[in-house]
C-alpha cells in the first residue's frame, strides 16, 4: 500500500474579491488500516467534503499518528481553538492547537485512563472531563494547561458506579454532569446504567438503571448529550445494544432526573444506535445505527418526546455524523471499531433538502483505510488573512 506523500505545502494571501474560502467545508477525519491490510496505519486527514467543490473528496493534508494509537473520537473545546483526539491503545490524549499552523499534536499523559473514549469541557472552556471505558473512571484536566487534574470513580459501588463509561455530558447550569455505562473493552460485558456527578466537585451522586429489561439489562447506554435550548434541561441517549433511545429529563425542584423511553429502533430493523446530533436551533435531531447503516429523522420541538420523521440509508456502521455550516448536507463515517458487517470505510453524503442520498466519498475506503470520527474543521483564518493551499499525493 502506497503512503501519502507531501508534495507542497503554500501560504498565500487572500485577495479581495475571492469566495474561494466560502466555498470549502474541510473536515477531520482520523483512520486507520482495515483490518485486511498488511501494514496498520493511523492518521488524521483534512479532507475537501463540500459536493459542489472541485477538489471534493480529496484528501488536502494526512497527519500520521502512532500505527497503536487506536485513535478513537475527536472533540473540540468551546471557542474550537483546540482538537482532542482520545486512543483506545495508550493511555495518551492528544490536542492540537488549531490557531497555529502547520498543525501538530501534543501527546497528553493520562497515566489513569485505559480505553480513552469521550471528552467534554466546561461551560467556562476550563475544564475537560475524559472517560475511560477500560479503568472505569473519568479524568479531570485542567482546559489551559491541559494537565490532569484527577481521576473520578465510585468510592461506594453498592451506592453509585462508574462501570465502563463512555458518553458523557455537561451542564454547568445544573451543576451536572452524567456518564454512561456501556460495554467492557473485550465486550464481554455490558452495562446498563447512567450516572450522575455533580460537576462542581466531581461527586457521584446517582446511578439510573437506562434500559427496558430488569437488571441486569445489558442494554449499554453508549452516547448521551443535552438538548440544546431545552427547558427543563433534557439529556438522549443511545442503548447501543438494546437498540431503544431514552431521555432523561432535570427536575428543579428534586434536583435529579428522570428517564423514560422515546423509541425503538427494532421496529424499523435497526440496531446498535450510536451518535446524536442537533441543528443549530435544536428542533431537529439525527441519530445514527451501525446495523445495517442509518441515519433517524427527528422533529425535536419536544425534547422529551421527539417525533420520528424518516430513516435514511447510510452503510454499515453508520457512525459519527457532522452537518454543514447552512446545514444543507448531513455527512455521515460509516465505520465502528473495524468490526466486521460494521465498516464499510465510505462517508455518505445527504442532501436535506431533498431528503436523499446524494452520494459517497470513498477515498479512504478505497485505499484501505476506515474512518473512525468526522468533525468540521474550524475556520481561524479570517477574510484577507492566510490561507493554506496544500496537494497531497
Amino acid at each position: 500500500m502506497k503512503s501519502f506523500r507531501l508534495l507542497t505545502v503554500t501560504l498565500g494571501l487572500l485577495l479581495t474579491g475571492t469566495t474561494l474560502a466560502s466555498a470549502e467545508i474541510l473536515a477531520l477525519i482520523n483512520y486507520e488500516s482495515k483490518p485486511n491490510q498488511p501494514v496498520r496505519r493511523e492518521g488524521i486527514a483534512i479532507m475537501e467534503i463540500d459536493p459542489e467543490s472541485g477538489d471534493f473528496g480529496k484528501i488536502l493534508m494526512d497527519i500520521p499518528l502512532p500505527s497503536d494509537l487506536v485513535a478513537h473520537h475527536i472533540f473540540f473545546n468551546r471557542d474550537r481553538s483546540k482538537a482532542y483526539v482520545t486512543a483506545l491503545g495508550k493511555s495518551l490524549l492528544h490536542v492540537i492547537d488549531l490557531t497555529k499552523f502547520p498543525y501538530r499534536l501534543r501527546a497528553i499523559n493520562v497515566s489513569d485512563c485505559l480505553v480513552g473514549e469521550d471528552l467534554v469541557v466546561s461551560e467556562d472552556n476550563k475544564t475537560w472531563y475524559l472517560t475511560c471505558m477500560g479503568s472505569s473512571n473519568v479524568i479531570v484536566g485542567d482546559a489551559l494547561t491541559d494537565k490532569p487534574i484527577k481521576a473520578v470513580s465510585a468510592a461506594a459501588p453498592s451506592v453509585a458506579t462508574i462501570l465502563y463509561p463512555h458518553g458523557i455530558a455537561i451542564h454547568n447550569g445544573i451543576d451536572r454532569i452524567l456518564v454512561t455505562s456501556t460495554v467492557k473493552p473485550d465486550m464481554s460485558d455490558a452495562g446498563d446504567s447512567v450516572t450522575v456527578l455533580e460537576a462542581s466537585t466531581g461527586k457521584v451522586l446517582s446511578t439510573h438503571k437506562i434500559g427496558s429489561k430488569p437488571a441486569p439489562a445489558k442494554s449499554a447506554p453508549v452516547e448521551i448529550m443535552f438538548s440544546p435550548k431545552a427547558n427543563p434541561p433534557v439529556v438522549h441517549i443511545t442503548n447501543m445494544m438494546e437498540g431503544t433511545f431514552w431521555a432523561g429529563v432535570w427536575d428543579s425542584k428534586s434536583k435529579a432526573f428522570s428517564f423514560h423511553e422515546i423509541d425503538d429502533f427494532g421496529s424499523r430493523q435497526q440496531g446498535m444506535p450510536l451518535e446524536i446530533l442537533y441543528n443549530a436551533k435544536g428542533d431537529r435531531l439525527f441519530v445514527t445505527t451501525a446495523k445495517p447503516g442509518f441515519v433517524n429523522l427527528y422533529d425535536n420541538s419536544d425534547p422529551q418526546q421527539p417525533k420520528f420523521l424518516k430513516t435514511i440509508a447510510a452503510a454499515a456502521g453508520a457512525h459519527h455524523s457532522v452537518l454543514s455550516p447552512d446545514e444543507r448536507y448531513l455527512f455521515v463515517q460509516n465505520s465502528l471499531l473495524n468490526l466486521e458487517g460494521m465498516s464499510d470505510g465510505s462517508i455518505t453524503v445527504i442532501d436535506l433538502k431533498q431528503e436523499k442520498v446524494l452520494g459517497s466519498i470513498d477515498t479512504l475506503k478505497a485505499q484501505g483505510f476506515n474512518p473512525n470520527c468526522i468533525m468540521l474543521l474550524p475556520n481561524h483564518f479570517q477574510p484577507g488573512g492566510l490561507r493554506a493551499s496544500l496537494v497531497v499525493k
